[in-house]
């Protein structure tokens, strides 16, 4: 089975192509640019660098969000968009569950992290239990500080992963202390071969239905339904 997997939820772009238990290619950028104009030329071309047409494509997995409510809408929109033209399934993946699995070696908990303002934050807790990646606690957005204090009373280890882990990594240390670990720069890039493998085990969703996992409105559409729910 050849997967096609795209992730555009964050300021990493990560194309990747797999064949059963093999790795066919990968293409990662981390850069402040336009996504919707870059992604389609990166899967041409490493389709073509893999001699893969997508007529032999069989399924396509993508990184559902959270993330950046622009690039989540990008991905999941080319994914719906190729899987519906080439008629062949479509498996979103959390996009926190994506970057959770760089922490396949470690022994304990993992939170993989992106920055939401206001010293807030999208994350969840999951864990590799006999190999696999399990949630133990679900995708949600909220403080940072009450995210540590919560992992606190768990008394364990927890690797914390992502590019933005350094904006909050002062506030994990004074209230975690020892139990907070930090990946390796290397880890913090959300790896979209490893999107594509969890993608396997996931189930097919509805084309036509399925839409991104924003978990939280954008600050102007929370806006807008206050000014709504006001006027009546």
């Amino acid at each position: 089975m050849k997967v096609l997997a795209i992730d555009t939820s964050n300021y990493v772009m990560g194309i990747a192509l797999i064949e059963e238990g093999k790795v066919l290619g990968e293409y990662i950028t981390n850069l402040q640019k336009n996504h919707s104009v870059r992604v389609m030329p990166c899967i041409e071309a490493l389709l073509n660098e893999c001699s893969v047409k997508p007529t032999e494509l069989d399924k396509i997995v993508v990184a559902k969000g959270p993330g950046s409510y622009t690039g989540v809408r990008i991905g999941v929109t080319i994914a719906k968009t190729l899987a519906w033209t080439l008629k062949i399934p479509l498996a979103g993946v959390s996009s926190l569950e994506t970057l959770a699995a760089n922490g396949r070696f470690f022994n304990g908990l993992i939170s993989p992290l992106f920055d939401a303002r206001r010293g807030q934050v999208y994350t969840g807790l999951y864990e590799f239990r006999d190999g696999v990646l399990r949630s133990v606690r679900e995708d949600q957005n909220i403080l940072l500080s009450d995210w540590a204090q919560s992992l606190k009373d768990l008394a364990k280890p927890v690797l914390f992963l992502g590019n933005d882990v350094p904006i909050h990594q002062d506030t994990v240390n004074d209230i975690l202390g020892d139990a907070s670990v930090f990946g390796s720069i290397s880890m913090y890039n959300p790896r979209p071969s490893e999107l594509a493998f969890l993608g396997l085990s996931k189930p097919d969703e509805d084309i036509h239905t399925f839409v991104p996992n924003y978990i939280r409105l954008a600050e102007a559409e929370s806006k807008w339904l206050e000014q709504q729910n006001n006027s009546l």
